[in-house]
């Protein structure tokens, strides 16, 4: 190769459930890498590298441009470019449409709106937790146990973009399973094909009952009634915020209540600064893992490398959130610290829409579990709680706790 780099491929084995590969992090800031397929691109860990590919627009977000890094069958497939209303495989003019008619929808007064709702669903999760917890000996009173991924971290976030969206809650579990699937790396392309269907049905199902006004239909009937979109961008649009607007909060309230649970001196410090203390787990964590791609238009130089036109560059955002030279002492969970200008949703353009909506549902749903449950523990070992290596958002499989008496 002209740079003199060896392609290798890339690297997913972790030291430790919040810690980013070990050999990704030795990788210099831009190396090349081998993709599945047999395509020649680029891995940037670095945060000034990461950070200047995601706000140059000669990088694309194309879908029929990009290489997938890991995975099975999926990976070797050439892909499609996007169906009408998958924005984020869209670059600009036709991205900026799409986020122009949402970002009112996922700003800071709307989610201040949506505070009663989202601090409803954290009550009724908790209530459930502590009416539904079996005591560790079996026995009724003096304790309980409940796995925090199921009965906390899922139905919080899921619940909320159900009511943003109109979406009935009956819905909510075989779209969380669909999400799943659509996100695990090793799903076969039927697979996939037939978890995005229920979605879309789901999404389908949901204009046809619109017969209110958008005032109580949610977002999906307000776009429907205002945006101008064809039945498939409208369908696709709902398809991709539905698949979108949980999962990656749902992962990031589990495994930041693992880590705390794992650091008392962290966990104690979480009530006095929620806002910063969210901030510093959004960088340590940074569950978007694989799937943060772009393919360069045209040779571009970053880093002292050249990425030339048509290859891939995989941003490792949880390597580039521990890059020394923008975060001291990167490997330390450190809620006192100012963690701005993370990269855990991205940067440009392309940046999160729904990160405000996120921030709330971590802020709240964290700081009201410890309050609720202040003695609450691991149920098994750390190193026995099962991960989510091979998605593209990490976290945890499941996340046994239990509280009241040992």
């Amino acid at each position: 190769m002209s740079d003199g780099q060896t392609a290798q491929s890339l690297e997913t084995d972790r030291p430790t459930p919040f810690d980013p590969p070990l050999a990704l992090r030795r990788r210099p800031p831009l190396s090349r890498l081998a993709y599945p397929d047999g395509h020649l691109g680029w891995v940037s860990t670095g945060y000034a590298e990461t950070r200047a590919i995601l706000a140059d627009p000669r990088f694309s977000t194309r879908r029929e441009l990009l290489h997938q890094p890991v995975g099975g069958e999926r990976a070797t497939e050439r892909p499609t470019p996007a169906e009408p209303g998958i924005f984020p495989h869209m670059d600009p003019p036709e991205h900026t449409r799409f986020r122009r008619l949402l970002a009112h929808h996922f700003g800071p007064r709307r989610v201040a709106g949506l505070m009663p709702a989202i601090r409803r669903h954290t009550a009724e999760a908790l209530d459930g937790m502590a009416g539904g917890g079996m005591a560790p000996d079996g026995m009724a009173g003096g304790g309980g146990s409940a796995d925090l991924l199921t009965a906390f971290a899922m139905p919080i976030p899921a619940l909320v973009i159900c009511e943003v969206l109109g979406v009935p809650v009956e819905d909510r579990q075989r779209v969380q399973a669909a999400t799943a699937v659509m996100n695990d790396l090793d799903s076969r392309p039927d697979q996939v094909a037939a978890a995005v269907m229920t979605i879309t049905g789901t999404v389908r199902d949901v204009l046809a009952r619109q017969v209110a006004g958008p005032a109580e239909g949610g977002l999906l009937a307000h776009a429907a009634a205002t945006g101008g979109l064809s039945d498939e961008e409208l369908t696709n649009l709902g398809m991709v915020l539905l698949a979108t607007g949980h999962l990656p909060t749902s992962s990031m309230l589990a495994l930041g209540a693992f880590a705390l649970l794992t650091d008392p001196a962290q966990r104690a410090l979480l009530a006095a600064d929620p806002e910063r203390a969210v901030e510093e787990l959004l960088r340590y964590l940074s569950v978007l893992q694989f799937d943060v791609r772009r393919t360069a238009l045209v040779d571009v130089e970053i880093g002292g490398q050249v990425i030339a036109a048509g290859e891939t560059v995989v941003l490792a955002l949880p390597v580039a959130n521990r890059d020394p030279g923008r975060f001291p002492c990167p490997d330390a969970l450190d809620l006192s610290r100012s963690a701005t200008g993370h990269l855990a949703f991205g940067h440009g353009v392309h940046q999160c829409l729904g990160q405000h909506l996120a921030r709330a549902e971590l802020r709240v749903a964290l700081t009201a579990l410890f309050e609720r449950f202040p003695d609450l523990r691991l149920a098994v070992p750390a190193a026995e709680v099962p991960t989510r290596d091979r998605s593209a958002v990490y976290g945890v499989d499941r996340l046994p706790v239990t509280w009241g008496r040992p």
